[in-house]
């Protein structure tokens, strides 16, 4: 174990995480909000530590996939652990592990609360709340590799660990310029969605706070009706930058590039927005009698779609009381999630394609036993070693899914309330059903039930795996 660089990158984290912490800062000179001196208070503390961990640069920067798996977790844990100092700090969220479970619930874009009132934050600290979306919403280690001029192609142990999704490939030969290339598009998307809805009229502040929670589908409303108060114009220009952020960020590079037919060949991205298009279609048509008109029912459908899909959060309208059909619709696309290589959380798009065709495929062995065929996906084959560990993925997913339902039964809450918020919180959704559902909030559940439910986000985000060995033996060994 490469202790040195681990300690390199994770002090660059929290150096960096304390410049984030600047525009929070004007945030309150601007509004004149004394709750902004908390911010400054945690930059100091993270530069000191920062620059204790950085001061002595690491001779040794060979990365292999176990430093990435531990740099990964440990640096989102102490991401989150800073950045909850601010809500302690100023009062404005006192209790320690509500502070965390908000924190953690905007980093890894799950949007998720324990808050009852949001609109009783200060401005600076519903704009921290936000940004948090937008910071993890592409991945911090990610921003790093634009910056840290690590050696060789260990770093893309970084961006595999980080990077949702059953694989991770290179844009360019380059690991550094992928991280900068996604960046860009990133970046891009999301002063467009800005600009497209300052157009709307929409105030500056909500802009920025909306737009980050567009961006890293993450979904932290600053207002109690989260975007059901806005106009019909921004609530449509959030639906189509929710589904676009849910899609893989190749494709785009590949628009970019002019490889339009590649582009537009893409499996996962077809099967994403078809399913999108068949559960808008379906839940609309079911709960028409609750609107006005059926345009009103295909816009109300498409936004909760798009926000469940995509593991955004939004609501427009208390979904909660729908028919059964478009509940179950919603909670199915809770585990669906976005593609792979997205601001989205879920199982992803591209795993439930793999598992299908490896279904048909096994069926067609049972039928045809001397037959050859493979498991493809953009006309390629897929090689054995994805589809295993999409298998293996399945397994813990479910293990860690179940046993996450089991011990946050505990405070002996229905089975709906207790499903959903599993499932809201390892997906990275935000809002579930009954007692969490979109009027709703997470503070009614215990402590210990608060502790599982920020281990199912943060798992939920980083793929399970990076969390899960750090309670491995061997991973500390140092050689």
């Amino acid at each position: 174990m490469n202790y040195s660089i681990i300690a390199y990158i994770i002090g660059s984290i929290l150096k960096l995480e304390a410049v984030f912490m600047l525009l929070p800062c004007i945030t309150a000179l601007i509004y004149q909000e004394q709750s902004g001196f908390a911010f400054l208070i945690t930059m100091v503390i993270c530069l000191i530590i920062g620059f204790l961990l950085t001061i002595k640069k690491t001779g040794n920067k060979v990365f292999h996939a176990k430093e990435g798996f531990v740099t990964v977790a440990l640096s989102w844990l102490i991401l989150s652990i800073a950045g909850a100092a601010p809500f302690v700090i100023s009062g404005s969220i006192p209790d320690p592990v509500d502070a965390l479970f908000e924190t953690v619930s905007g980093f890894t874009t799950t949007g998720s609360s324990i808050l009852s009132d949001v609109e009783a934050l200060s401005h600076c600290m519903l704009f921290w709340r936000s940004f948090t979306h937008w910071i993890g919403g592409m991945g911090v280690l990610v921003f790093i590799l634009c910056l840290l001029p690590l050696t060789g192609g260990y770093h893309m142990n970084l961006m595999k660990a980080e990077s949702p999704g059953p694989s991770v490939n290179r844009l360019v030969p380059k690991v550094q310029s992928t991280a900068k290339i996604l960046y860009t598009i990133y970046l891009g998307m999301t002063l467009l969605q800005i600009l497209l809805l300052l157009i709307g009229k929409m105030p500056l502040f909500d802009t920025l706070c909306i737009t980050f929670g567009t961006a890293g589908t993450g979904g932290f409303g600053i207002k109690n009706s989260s975007i059901a108060g806005y106009s019909t114009y921004i609530q449509v220009i959030v639906t189509i930058f929710m589904i676009l952020f849910g899609i893989n960020f190749n494709v785009y590079f590949l628009l970019l590039t002019r490889k339009f037919t590649q582009a537009f060949k893409h499996e996962e991205v077809r099967y994403y927005l078809g399913i999108i298009a068949f559960s808008t279609i379906i839940i609309a048509l079911n709960t028409k009698h609750l609107f006005q008109n059926i345009g009103t029912a295909f816009q109300q459908s498409a936004f909760q779609v798009g926000s469940i899909i995509t593991t955004t959060g939004y609501s427009t309208t208390d979904f909660n009381q729908w028919p059964a059909l478009s509940k179950t619709i919603l909670v199915l696309l809770m585990f669906i999630g976005a593609c792979a290589g997205s601001t989205g959380g879920g199982f992803k798009v591209s795993r439930l394609i793999i598992l299908c065709k490896t279904a048909r495929k096994e069926l067609t062995l049972c039928l045809h036993p001397n037959a050859v065929k493979k498991v493809k996906m953009d006309g390629k084959a897929i090689p054995h070693e994805v589809v295993r560990t999409t298998n293996i993925f399945l397994f813990v997913y479910v293990l860690v899914f179940g046993l996450s339902v089991l011990l946050i039964s505990i405070d002996n809450f229905d089975l709906t309330t207790n499903f959903t918020a599993v499932a809201a919180t390892f997906n990275n959704i935000g809002p579930g059903l009954e007692m969490v559902g979109p009027t709703q909030n997470f503070g009614l559940f215990s402590h210990f039930s608060k502790c599982v439910l920020i281990f199912d986000m943060l798992a939920g985000r980083l793929e399970i795996f990076p969390l899960l060995i750090l309670f491995k033996k061997d991973t500390w060994k140092k050689f």
